[in-house]
């Protein structure tokens, strides 16, 4: 069911104001879980998956559908044999509810973070390769922080419909663009490209660029463009194409392959650093090879982005990021003896405009 497709008309909008003016009923039967359980059928589309969400019996679903659509004495929602969709006091309602349901998590999360400080449970959507080098090296200290918080992380590579999933942070690389969603950018990394001592010991240590040709490299299959290592200081558009003598489409794989001695690779930074500083990795041709800094942001739903719980965590990984990339240059300058080039980060805060 696509539950924004129709937008609430005026006339559904007054039925329902009228209704709750003049209704008796409205204050003593209107209840706030109905409302949130209705939102949730009309994101998910079917009730069977409102129950299975929650772990009840469909007819425990129905009958809360039906205590609202009686407490606002309009049917909300219409069945038959294509499914399920909104009316036009279901729209209205759908539009409302949010709101009630937002300013009640607001004030919720305002008053109780003032007791005992951000709670509750946070849904996050990441990549694994951000999930395994940020979100679970951080969990423990932002769990310190903050006892009362929880986290549930959904990996996956998808910009997903955050209303839809429940998702209340959606954590992705690079520039993207979104009218619905609000936008933090919390950091960033670069690219360093590595080899093991095992395999630079049996085939040499490349200087240059062109002494690539002669050399095992590992190439990236999920995306064909980071097989082009970008060149320093030769043009925007100056970069090595890589002739991959192995082959993989999982950034945690590569590390792995160059760790084994498979042959060289590019990581994230935030994935290498920690093996280098182990001398489990070397890092090659910082002079010649661009370092590509690649932003990390934080996206919301525009009604949820001021809730403590949220801004609890996205400040929390903003300053771990912060560290960590620091902890990073570190490494690459211990490693080859000079301070790493300064990989510029751009404005922190930003509004997505129109993909």
């Amino acid at each position: 069911m696509d539950c924004d497709a129709r937008p609430a008309t005026d006339l559904a909008r007054k039925r329902l104001c009228n209704l709750c003016k003049t209704s008796h009923i409205w204050p003593m039967k209107l209840q706030l879980d109905d409302v949130a359980l209705f939102t949730r059928i009309a994101e998910l589309g079917t009730l069977s998956a409102a129950a299975r969400e929650r772990n009840v019996p469909v007819s425990q679903i129905s009958r809360s559908l039906s205590r609202l659509e009686s407490a606002c004495g309009a049917r909300l929602i219409h069945r038959d044999t294509h499914g399920l969709s909104l009316t036009e006091e279901g729209h209205a309602m759908l539009t409302y509810g949010r709101r009630v349901l937002d300013a009640t998590a607001e004030l919720g999360g305002e008053f109780g973070g003032r007791i005992s400080g951000p709670s509750g449970w946070v849904r996050v959507s990441v990549s694994l390769v951000i999930a395994e080098t940020v979100i679970a090296p951080s969990l423990d200290g932002l769990y310190r922080r903050y006892p009362n918080l929880r986290i549930e992380l959904c990996a996956d590579d998808r910009l997903v419909g955050m209303a839809r999933d429940g998702i209340d942070i959606a954590v992705r690389t690079g520039e993207l663009a979104s009218e619905t969603l609000v936008a933090r950018r919390i950091g960033g990394f670069g690219r360093t490209v590595v080899a093991s001592p095992a395999y630079l010991k049996r085939f040499g240590t490349p200087r240059k660029v062109t002494e690539l040709d002669q050399h095992r490299l590992i190439g990236y299959t999920a995306n064909p463009d980071m097989n082009r290592w970008p060149l320093r200081n030769s043009g925007s558009e100056a970069a090595y194409q890589v002739r991959a003598h192995t082959s993989c489409d999982n950034m945690a794989l590569i590390l792995t392959l160059a760790r084994e001695g498979v042959g060289v690779g590019r990581l994230m930074d935030l994935l290498a650093a920690p093996l280098i500083r182990r001398g489990e990795l070397v890092p090659l041709l910082q002079d010649e090879i661009d370092s590509q800094y690649v932003p990390i942001h934080a996206l919301m739903l525009q009604e949820r982005h001021r809730l403590p719980k949220i801004r609890a965590c996205i400040d929390y990984w903003a300053q771990w990021l912060g560290k960590a990339q620091a902890t990073s240059a570190a490494v690459s300058k211990a490693a080859t003896g000079r301070a790493p080039h300064r990989l510029t980060n751009a404005r922190s805060n930003t509004a997505f405009g129109r993909r």
